[in-house]
């Protein structure tokens, strides 16, 4: 994997964290227990806090990144899409980032939530716990989205990344 120390900024990752082989690790990133970083997937903290709490995948080729005053911060039991962009956000606890969708600064999707795929939350927009957020910009749904619904894919993908520490092997 590649993971890099930026001047005096280094990742911590948790030893039961799995991070792909071509997955990007820079800067002042904490990455949780049990969570996962798949192919392509940068990560990159160069001005101030990416942190991923426990149990999170962020999946193939999404982008997660920083300002100088906003820090990136992503909760427990995550599932962050294929080709999502966060940036100077807040994604809590349960909370599902579809497929190319895009988290601004200042943006906060509640507990639980939804961010459809290829939406668009704006700079300061609120998604509120248990709800969905679609289209672009993203127009709220809210209370839609019913308790628990992302436990499942999260711990599919704790499982996936066991698989993958464990059997992963490069033939070429």
């Amino acid at each position: 994997m590649a993971v890099y120390a930026l001047g005096g900024r280094e990742p911590r990752i948790d030893p039961t964290a799995y991070v792909h082989p071509d997955a990007v690790v820079i800067g002042n990133v904490e990455i949780g227990p049990g969570s996962s970083v798949w192919p392509h997937a940068v990560i990159r903290a160069d001005d101030n806090l990416i942190s991923i709490g426990a149990r999170t995948s962020v999946q193939d080729n999404a982008v997660l990144h920083c300002t100088s005053d906003l820090p990136t911060i992503v909760g427990d039991d995550v599932t962050l899409g294929h080709l999502c962009h966060l940036e100077g956000c807040t994604i809590e606890d349960q909370g599902l980032v579809g497929v190319g969708a895009v988290v601004l600064h200042e943006a906060v999707v509640g507990m639980g939530s939804i961010v459809g795929a290829n939406a668009v939350v704006r700079n300061g927009q609120v998604v509120p716990a248990f709800s969905m957020a679609l289209g672009v910009p993203a127009l709220i749904r809210e209370g839609v989205v019913p308790e628990g619904t992302n436990l499942v894919n999260a711990q599919i993908y704790v499982e996936r990344a066991r698989q993958f520490r464990e059997g992963l092997r490069r033939i070429d």
